[in-house]
């Protein structure tokens, strides 16, 4: 298969979900028969039982046929079937532990279970929305970020935080390819981080992530585009100054630091002006800050979004 920079790729190449779903149907099946088919002890850890305190939206979650088999995951390939089809089976999420260093008291590394276990997972229905002008309802199970960072200690230095993604291409065939700088970095600012809405996600649907939905832990920022939603993080950072992420490295004219979903700035390939839902015909308005600008718009009062995408 031919893997393309992303910058190479024209909107007409991203592949239309329709066509996407008729000409691999089996997909679904084999992800709900993967899913059946997990260990009972798979289930038995941290998501075995979850508080089901709901941060939720009315948008009708979808289908978790489509949640499972459309993805963007470049460690798995560059096609939105490709991570349903190289993930399983192959990528093993145990042991797995997160580093967490830089400018904070009490750097660790820690085993996912004693990541998670202190904190009582939630459920939250969010809106996934993506660049490429396409979007999905999610139910996420998980904990709060800054729960989790809170009990490293973070000092006054620590301005921003950095994600990092695991670096191993034989278990992740992606990352033999020069399509990205790997391994995939992502950063918030650190009161982004802080904010109440930004999840630490173990699970969606009730079950644990699987493989090609950044198993076994990743970050989920409703308000900003998808590509935020750093996967199979094994490194957590502290940083007096402002990351640079893999996409931004990859296409500064096109991804910038902060994500946020913002209508009024089109991608230099196609508008951001509307979306449209995975498993709906017909294109919506997009929102600003993907519907959550009551929460989240006065952490950037003042700033300009337009220079500051």
């Amino acid at each position: 298969m031919l893997l393309r920079h992303a910058a190479d790729v024209r909107e007409s190449e991203v592949t239309p979900h329709r066509h996407y779903l008729n000409r691999r149907k089996f997909l679904g099946l084999a992800a709900a028969a993967a899913a059946a088919a997990l260990p009972a002890e798979a289930l038995a850890g941290p998501i075995a039982e979850y508080r089901k305190e709901a941060v939720t939206v009315d948008d009708k979650p979808t289908p978790f046929k489509a949640v499972t088999t459309y993805n963007n995951f470049y460690e798995f390939g560059a096609d939105k079937a490709d991570p349903a089809n190289n993930a399983p089976g192959r990528f093993t999420t145990r042991p797995w532990t997160v580093a967490v260093d830089g400018e904070c008291a009490r750097p660790a590394t820690v085993a996912f279970d004693d990541l998670i276990r202190p904190h009582a997972l939630e459920e939250r229905v969010y809106r996934l929305r993506c660049v490429e002008a396409w979007s999905m309802v999610i139910p996420w199970i998980g904990v709060p970020l800054a729960a989790v960072l809170k009990r490293f200690e973070p000092n006054s230095k620590a301005k921003y935080v950095t994600f990092t993604t695991l670096l191993d291409p034989e278990r992740m065939p992606g990352q033999k390819s020069a399509i990205l700088d790997w391994p995939y970095t992502e950063g918030l600012r650190i009161d982004e981080a802080m904010h109440p809405l930004a999840l630490l996600a173990v699970g969606l649907y009730g079950q644990e992530l699987l493989p090609q939905n950044g198993a076994p832990i990743r970050l989920v920022v409703p308000w900003k585009y998808g590509f935020k939603s750093i996967k199979s993080i094994v490194r957590i950072s502290f940083g007096e100054t402002q990351p640079v992420s893999t996409w931004m490295k990859s296409g500064p004219r096109e991804y910038g630091f902060y994500s946020n979903v913002n209508p009024e700035v089109d991608h230099p390939r196609w508008s951001q002006a509307t979306e449209r839902r995975i498993g709906e015909f017909l294109r919506r308005k997009t929102l600003p800050f993907n519907g959550y600008a009551d929460q989240v718009a006065s952490l950037y009062q003042g700033m300009d979004l337009a220079k500051d995408f």
